[in-house]
């Protein structure tokens, strides 16, 4: 399916299943297919809203709206556009801080329920959070920043029929890296705990123990800012903890989607 921004943009989603709705992202350069076991899974109980973010995926690729506001008023629109007055949100990486986006813009009205896989909501790291990417700190960006570039993100492999089709998907087309540096750097710019510490509803903080982007503990971090704040450590996983570790993780996601 396709909505188109306010500011011309075509974003592709999908829509499938009944019930209380859901949205999914994935993260920096990631495809929706990624979500290919979770999307068959929460389909059965809830309605499911994959959308691949402006120049991810099937979306359009364009050089308007390079920053995480934009991607906030992005799921703004769409909310609005499929006329959703509630709905949970569950994001990976950088579709995790599209939320906090939306959150910081709009509050957090809308939503039942967020579930953050694997991101920190702190990039650059300092006195006051020893958690951010890799080696990141403000006397080594933009250098470091691109180191994460050349790091494997998954610890185990990822799930095969998800493979398949997320490689069916991509069907040749290469993510532009050079176009969406911008975004990449504003994405690490980002400190979103003041946003975390407002919200009033149930946010659940997932982390690989084996990631290889930052400590797993900054979900443990994370989760202590929250009024109603949840950490849960993945073990055997990297960064892609939803095709890494499959079945644990559905189980851990709809435990607490239903709790």
């Amino acid at each position: 399916m396709e909505f188109i921004t306010s500011d011309g943009v075509r974003l592709e989603y999908d829509d499938v299943g009944q019930g209380e709705p859901i949205l999914i992202m994935t993260g920096y350069a990631g495809y929706k297919e990624i979500w290919r076991s979770q999307v068959e899974l929460l389909s059965q109980h809830y309605r499911v809203i994959n959308l691949d973010r402006r120049n991810h995926g099937r979306s359009e690729t364009t050089t308007k709206g390079l920053r995480m506001s934009r991607q906030g008023k992005d799921i703004a629109e769409l909310l609005e556009y499929l006329k959703i007055e509630r709905i949970n949100v569950m994001g990976n990486s950088m579709g995790a801080a599209a939320i906090w986006a939306y959150c910081s813009l709009y509050g957090d009205s809308k939503i039942n329920k967020i579930i953050s896989v694997d991101q920190s909501p702190k990039m650059i790291s300092d006195e006051t959070w020893p958690y951010g990417l890799l080696d990141l700190n403000w006397n080594n960006f933009p250098e470091e920043a691109e180191q994460m570039y050349h790091v494997h993100t998954t610890f185990r492999n990822i799930d095969d029929a998800t493979y398949k089709l997320v490689k069916s998907v991509q069907d040749g087309k290469k993510f532009d890296y050079a176009l969406n540096k911008l975004l990449l750097f504003d994405h690490a710019f980002q400190d979103w705990r003041d946003v975390i510490s407002q919200l009033n509803v149930p946010v659940l903080f997932m982390s690989g123990k084996e990631s290889p982007f930052w400590s797993p503990d900054h979900a443990t971090a994370s989760a202590k800012l929250c009024k109603k704040g949840k950490a849960v450590i993945v073990p055997d996983s990297g960064h892609i903890i939803m095709s890494e570790q499959q079945e644990l993780f559905n189980n851990i996601m709809m435990d607490f989607l239903k709790d």
